[in-house]
C-alpha cells in the first residue's frame, strides 16, 4: 500500500506528465506556427520545452528534499 506522501507524489507526477504530454501533442503545430515567422524562435521553443520538462522534476526533487 502507498502512504499519503507517496500517493501525493504519484498524483503530482501524473498531472505533470499529463500536462507535458498535452503540450507535446500540440508542439509540432505550435512550432510550425512560430516557424512561419522565425525558424530560430521555433527552435528556441522546442529547446525550452525539453528543458522545462527536466527542470520541473529537478525542482520537485529539490523541494521534497530529494526523496521523490
Amino acid at each position: 500500500m502507498m502512504d499519503a506522501k507517496s500517493r501525493n507524489a504519484a498524483i503530482a507526477a501524473a498531472i505533470i506528465l499529463g500536462g507535458f504530454g498535452l503540450v507535446a501533442f500540440y508542439l509540432p503545430t505550435i512550432m510550425l506556427f512560430i516557424g512561419d515567422r522565425s525558424p530560430v524562435a521555433a527552435g528556441i521553443v522546442g529547446v525550452a520545452f525539453v528543458l522545462a520538462f527536466f527542470a520541473v522534476f529537478w525542482l520537485r526533487g529539490r523541494s521534497t528534499g530529494g526523496d521523490a
